[in-house]
């Protein structure tokens, strides 16, 4: 397919099943749910504020390698384990949006789920778009 490219970044974790990192479609992309391993290491922090930080990273790592930018994120969808401590997911969010000094947050869903992959606490994925 022309203009239909997958993207794929050692900065970020590899996947854990048949999928892409990201999918780019003209000046489109969009990222799978990515999840808080630290791609060098492998480890998975402890604490939600911290696991929520690490996925954003994750998120820029492959926004990066498309040739996109985070102020292009226009919307992000949160699954987490953990609604109850969405106090210190936004406040991580909030932080990595900010330090990337994006002056108008992405829209955004936030879902509680019963478990995600290897027992972490959030996944979240993104889209992308630039003129």
């Amino acid at each position: 397919m022309k203009n239909f490219m997958q993207i794929y970044t050692k900065k970020a974790p590899p996947v854990l099943g048949p999928y892409s990192q990201g999918i780019k479609i003209n000046n489109l992309l969009i990222t799978s749910g990515q999840i808080p391993i630290n791609p060098k290491t492998k480890m998975i922090p402890k604490k939600i504020f911290d696991q929520t930080t690490l996925v954003l990273e994750n998120i820029k790592s492959i926004i990066l390698a498309s040739n996109f930018h985070i102020k292009n994120i226009v919307k992000t969808t949160i699954f987490t384990t953990r609604l109850d401590k969405i106090h210190k997911i936004n406040g991580a969010y909030e932080n990595f949006f900010i330090k990337n000094k994006v002056s108008i947050f992405p829209a955004r869903s936030c879902v509680e789920v019963s478990k995600l992959p290897l027992n972490v606490k959030i996944e979240i994925e993104a889209i992308s778009y630039k003129k």
